[in-house]
Formats: C-alpha cells, sequence, structure tokens
C-alpha cells in the first residue's frame, strides 16, 4: 500500500565514508598496508541511491550536511538520481564513517555522525510528502535527542497521509547501547522494519532470524530480514511468508550491501511487487553491492 504518490523519500544520513580495505590482520600500534578510498555514503544516501538505480524514477532525500561537503554530496547525488534537499549545517562538519574492510569483505565501521543526526523537527514539513508513495527512515535517526525528534514528526505527518513508513534499524550496537525498548516505541507505527539479522536477533532476544522475523511482524505490519550471503526473510502477522534464497557474488566489500537491499525493495514495492518478489530484487542488488567499493552504485 502506498499514500497514492509514485516518488519515495527517504530522510536520513548523508556521510563522507573513508574506505580502508587491508589483505592482512592489523598489526597493533603499527602499520598495516591498505588501499585507501574517499567515497560519498550514509544509509539513507545509499539506499536513496540504489532505489534510483532500481528504476524508482522520483528519488528523494532529506538530510543535514556541513558546509566543508554540501556542494561534492549534493552533486554526487545529482549525479546518481535522487533529488536532494541537504540542510546545510555551518557549525557542524559531515559526518565521515572509516570503513575497514578486511580480506573476507567484512566490514567495521568507525562512526563520527557529525551533522548527520542534527536534522531538527524544524527542517521538517508535511510538503515534503506531496507525491509521495513510501516514507524510509533511516534507523541512525533515532540515536540523536534532535533527529528523533523530526522522525516522530515525519511518521505523524505520513500516518496523517496514509503513506506507509519503513525503517532501517541501522545498527546493532546503537540500539543496544540506546536500548532495545526505546527503540521499538519509537518505531511504533512504521508499517515495515527491514533489519539484518545481527538486528532482528538483538530486538526480539531471539537466536534464529526466522523465530526473530516472525516475532517482529507481530510488533509492526511486516519484518523483512536480510541474511546477508544466506538471502532475506519475509514476515507478516508473526509468520515468516517468504524465505529468498541467496545469490551467488565474489565479496568485495560489504559496506551498502542492506542499503542496496533497502533501495531496490523500495523501489519495486512502488512499482507494485509484492513484499516477497522486491525483497528478492533486494537480494539480486544487495549481492551486486558486494562486488564494488563502497556503498553506493557505480556509473
Amino acid at each position: 500500500m502506498s499514500g497514492g504518490g509514485r516518488a519515495l523519500l527517504v530522510v536520513g544520513d548523508v556521510i563522507t565514508d573513508v574506505v580502508a580495505r587491508y589483505r592482512t590482520p592489523l598489526a597493533h600500534g603499527t602499520d598495516t598496508a591498505a588501499e585507501i578510498h574517499t567515497m560519498p555514503g550514509g544509509a539513507g544516501a545509499n539506499a536513496a541511491c540504489w532505489a534510483a538505480r532500481a528504476g524508482c524514477a522520483d528519488v528523494r532525500l532529506l538530510a543535514r550536511v556541513g558546509a566543508d561537503a554540501h556542494d561534492w554530496h549534493g552533486e554526487r547525488l545529482r549525479r546518481a538520481g535522487v533529488r536532494a534537499r541537504l540542510v546545510r549545517d555551518e557549525r557542524r562538519p559531515t559526518g565521515t564513517v572509516i570503513c575497514l574492510v578486511d580480506a573476507a569483505a567484512e566490514r567495521t565501521l568507525l562512526t563520527d555522525s557529525g551533522a548527520a543526526l542534527c536534522l531538527t523537527p524544524a527542517d521538517w514539513s508535511p510538503s515534503l510528502l506531496d507525491g509521495v508513495g513510501r516514507l524510509h527512515l533511516s534507523g541512525y535517526l533515532f540515536f540523536a535527542d534532535t533527529s528523533r525528534r523530526l522522525a516522530a514528526a515525519a511518521m505523524e505527518s505520513a500516518s496523517e497521509r496514509g503513506v506507509p513508513v519503513s525503517v532501517d534499524p541501522a545498527s546493532a550496537g546503537f540500539i543496544e547501547e540506546w536500548g532495545v525498548h526505546r527503540f521499538l516505541t519509537a518505531v511504533e507505527g512504521a508499517e515495515t522494519l527491514l533489519p539484518n539479522a545481527d538486528e532482528a536477533r538483538l530486538l526480539t532476544g531471539r537466536s534464529d532470524p526466522a523465530v526473530a522475523a516472525a516475532e517482529l511482524s507481530r510488533r509492526v505490519p511486516l519484518a523483512v530480514v536480510t541474511l546477508g550471503a544466506a538471502g532475506a526473510l519475509v514476515a507478516r502477522a508473526g509468520a515468516v511468508t517468504a524465505r529468498l534464497p541467496p545469490v551467488p557474488a565474489r565479496a568485495v566489500d560489504s559496506t551498502g550491501a542492506g542499503d542496496a537491499f533497502t533501495g531496490t525493495y523500495l523501489a519495486a514495492l512502488l512499482a507494485g511487487a509484492s513484499p516477497a518478489a522486491a525483497a528478492a530484487e533486494g537480494c539480486r542488488a544487495g549481492a551486486h553491492a558486494v562486488t564494488l567499493p563502497g556503498g553506493r552504485p557505480q556509473g
């Protein structure tokens, strides 16, 4: 279901990623050889770019960035086909994430959110939902007071207009620090949760991702749990309704694979696909994403 529009609005984070790929164990206290690249990133921005790549003709993004990289990020989002409303922050720098990618393509993140989580309710307007069929919120918004208030305002506006809301929980570490109950309370009213397996386990206390997905779908109408190289699960009304098989891929960098799934999944829903069919599209996009460096589609 959607609010009648065809656009996707993503509210989330725009981040500068410093991606360091290394092939030998990190040598504590000294040097480790690595390939290092600076790239545009952020879970919200990445998902928006993947949605545009998947064929959504009207992808919009609301985010906050520092003046230091405002124009650089804006230009790259325009090239990706995203209509970005980037609030310029003159006091805080753009958020930065150091992505440490090991030989198995697994990434570890060091995160300085900077301006990203400084979106305020004053940055929101219900008119941002004009023509919007789905609203997607990056879970990072819920981990700071000001951006959490903005997320609540956006969800309220979407509810009033009948626009379904999806939330990517974003970070098991940040959820654990803030509190599972607080997070689940904050996202009440969302139509869909899109956690990975670790986030689903944390949110439910269930070790089996399928059991966790089913339990989450008792809290929200739809839970879609990504399993990395094992595919994905779709659950509704307390039961797993679809198990999507993995798509083989030679992984180079897992950064942004979940964002690729999310953006492609949402684009497919807006195009009329069922949740199971949309999740299958998301799995294909995630498999493609891990073959690329960084968190965004290329070309």
